[in-house]
């Protein structure tokens, strides 16, 4: 491969001019080998022969210059890793910035250490990347200030964890900026979504009501808005569901009200026990219980067996008790089963309480009458 000789050789003269050339010569001979790398075709080897080259002289020159080099870089889809990480990791924002921004070349550990270590001009270069995983965000949302975050926010290509998106919320609280944007991002599950919309201001509100109806109304009828309207299967005044609720707040009261006793209930298709545990253990009405129980969106009776950290095999069984003639396909059994390994139990929880604040302000309001005398 005769463009390789040449380069072995080219390589070699440079070598000379950065032992015993002037900082001129240097320069010349960094954009001369950049020009033949970035026009060049080489395997791995060669482009990390390249990079020992350009990564000793780009030591050598002033900041204006290792800037261009990083624009150069940036765009460059074999670009040497070692120059990558070296311009990544520089102080100075104009020669970090383009890389961090744009290089495709630049891996997740290296994002994640610029992130941890580097100031607020890196952290938002990070943050306009067009794509960026979890790890990298868990980063960002932690460290980074007002502008980063609404940033990330406001970035489609960005990935969040279950805490990421925890953390936002919470600083989400008296942001409304910030609160609006991530109410916008349409990856934000309902049941963060539904927490960010407590928490928010009337105006945000309202204006993600009219941006986000859809996610607006399943909150609406999630939530104990309406009460009355979908009572047990057998009626909350019917003769079994008082001998269910004396049974089961009598076990409860024992301290004998567990996972194990809500799993065989649910075996047994015993709904109004199910449903009497599960308000009693969540401090949840009734109501909302049997709402989460039915409803074809599977994501809050999830939520609240992690948050009461059930066993999958529990929570399968609850999710059979609810499902339509208790039957459910192997695929939708299999995406609730990967959804509910990924939830994390302190989010959960989290969810749970929002849950229960409501339920407190519509007992203010007398609409829980009943469940008062069941806590």
């Amino acid at each position: 491969m005769n463009d390789m000789n040449g380069a072995k050789s080219l390589l070699q003269d440079l070598d000379d001019a950065i032992a015993r050339g002037t900082d001129e010569s240097r320069v010349k001979a960094l954009w001369h080998a950049t020009d033949i790398l970035i026009t060049g075709r080489y395997s791995e080897n060669e482009i990390s022969t390249f990079g020992e080259v350009i990564g000793r002289l780009a030591d050598e020159i002033e900041v204006a210059a290792r800037a261009q080099l990083s624009e150069l870089m940036a765009g460059c889809d074999h670009a040497p890793l070692n120059v990558i990480a070296k311009l990544a990791l520089d102080d100075e924002i104009d020669v970090a910035g383009p890389v961090l921004r744009d290089s495709n070349r630049i891996d997740e550990k290296m994002l994640v250490e610029s992130a941890l270590t580097k100031g607020q001009s890196h952290l938002l270069a990070i943050a306009q990347r067009k794509s960026i995983g979890e790890a990298v965000t868990d980063v960002l949302v932690k460290r980074g200030d007002q502008e980063v975050v609404t940033s990330v926010a406001r970035n489609e290509g960005a990935r969040f964890s279950g805490s990421g998106l925890l953390h936002m919320v919470r600083r989400a609280e008296g942001d409304s900026i910030l609160a609006e944007q991530l109410g916008l991002r349409k990856d934000v599950p309902r049941h963060v979504f539904q927490q960010l919309i407590s928490k928010a201001s009337e105006d945000v509100r309202r204006r993600l009501e009219s941006e986000r109806p859809e996610m607006m109304s399943q909150i609406q009828s999630s939530v104990t808005e309406v009460t009355g309207d979908l009572q047990s299967k057998f009626g909350p005044s019917s003769r079994s569901y008082f001998v269910a609720k004396r049974v089961v707040t009598t076990q409860y009261r024992q301290g004998n009200l567990n996972q194990d006793s809500i799993s065989n209930y649910a075996r047994q298709h015993r709904f109004d026990e199910v449903q009497i545990g599960l308000s009693l253990l969540s401090s949840l009405p009734v109501d909302v219980i049997e709402r989460a129980m039915m409803d074809r969106n599977r994501e809050m009776i999830l939520v609240l067996c992690k948050a009461l950290d059930f066993s999958w095999d529990t929570t399968m069984s609850l999710l059979f008790l609810g499902a339509k003639d208790h039957l459910i396909t192997a695929r939708e059994l299999h995406d609730s089963e990967r959804e509910f390994g990924r939830l994390k139990i302190e989010t959960s929880r989290s969810v749970l309480k929002f849950y229960q604040s409501r339920k407190t302000a519509g007992a203010d309001a007398g609409r829980q009458p009943e469940l008062q005398q069941v806590h």
